[in-house]
């Protein structure tokens, strides 16, 4: 299971509609934030995330990027939670996150580790990276992808049966890539030894699945090669066309151009976030504009959850 839940999409401030930059991954029962702006903590609650998050990284030291964080880890000590929790964000997170978290007089009762990350590294997950990538939104600013390794190759049970390959730990060791001996009794009483290689039996790896999230930022090639091939690329759309002077001179986005990322990338889906107040209530202008260059676009909304399945999968 791989799904996104979107906390927050509006961009700098909150309106009635929407709250301002979070969004929730769950993989395989695992929790991670990415960025924490003001009331993340409710937005948890109303739309179904657990508080058993392991990780939150913030992309920017923007207020609507972090500062729900000083309201989560209050919430964490009060319900009793004992476990680590980790911060990632690019540098200055060290000073910028250590002093929200000091702000009033409670301390977290457990342990919070804060670590600055660079664009261009890798935070291996075992079954899946963490990249960390850079974007152009001033200084210190960068996105995030998740990107699966690849998957074995789709076992054949079929073809193991007819192969006299007995069901059990054989057919783990095959699909694992491990040539297997075993002995088999024909139908007049003899023995034959047989050797079943995987490529008898398992098709070629399967990709795993690809999402990327840009973070605050003009479009730029950084993110096009990050994305390439993705699942879901969430981008943020702080502007319309006629608002693209004032994209560029705030280092934002229009929807248009991240539809156009998304396109020059050749992600499976595009959905919009981030967007300024004027269009939180009328987002269809933003998403009219982004689907005559990717129609497979989606304008985020607060709750929405999108189930990301493998490319296999339909």
């Amino acid at each position: 299971m791989l799904s996104v839940t979107f906390l927050g999409t509006s961009a700098s401030r909150p309106t009635v509609e929407r709250g301002v930059s979070s969004i929730a991954i769950q993989r395989e029962g695992e929790t991670m934030l990415f960025e924490c702006g003001e009331g993340t903590q409710r937005q948890m609650m109303r739309y179904g995330v657990g508080f058993t998050l392991g990780e939150i990284f913030i992309s920017h030291y923007h207020a609507d990027h972090f500062l729900g964080l000083i309201g989560l880890v209050r919430t964490l000590g009060l319900q009793g939670r004992e476990e680590k929790l980790h911060l990632y964000g690019p540098k200055g997170a060290k000073k910028v996150l250590g002093h929200a978290l000091e702000v009033g007089v409670e301390k977290a009762p457990f342990p919070v580790e804060i670590r600055e990350v660079r664009p261009g590294e890798k935070l291996d997950r075992g079954p899946y990276l963490i990249e960390v990538i850079p974007v152009d939104h001033g200084r210190n600013a960068v996105g995030f992808a998740l990107r699966e390794h690849e998957r074995l190759g789709r076992f054949h049970p079929e073809k193991a049966k007819e192969l006299g390959v007995p069901e059990g730990p054989l057919w783990g060791e095959l699909h694992r890539g491990k040539p297997v001996e075993f002995d088999v009794t024909l139908d007049d009483g003899t023995t034959e030894h047989r050797i079943v290689r995987p490529n008898d039996l398992v098709g070629p790896p399967r990709p795993g699945r690809l999402v990327v999230y840009s973070g605050d930022t003009r479009p730029c090639e950084s993110v096009v090669a990050a994305a390439e091939g993705a699942d879901l690329l969430i981008h943020e759309a702080t502007f319309g066309e006629e608002e693209k002077e004032r994209a560029v001179e705030t280092d934002h986005a229009t929807a248009v151009e991240a539809a156009q990322v998304a396109l020059a990338a050749g992600v499976k889906k595009l959905v919009l976030t981030h967007l300024s107040a004027r269009y939180s209530m009328a987002p269809d202008v933003l998403l009219d504009e982004a689907k005559q260059v990717f129609p497979a676009t989606t304008v985020a909304r607060d709750g929405m959850t999108i189930e990301v399945k493998f490319s296999d999968e339909g």
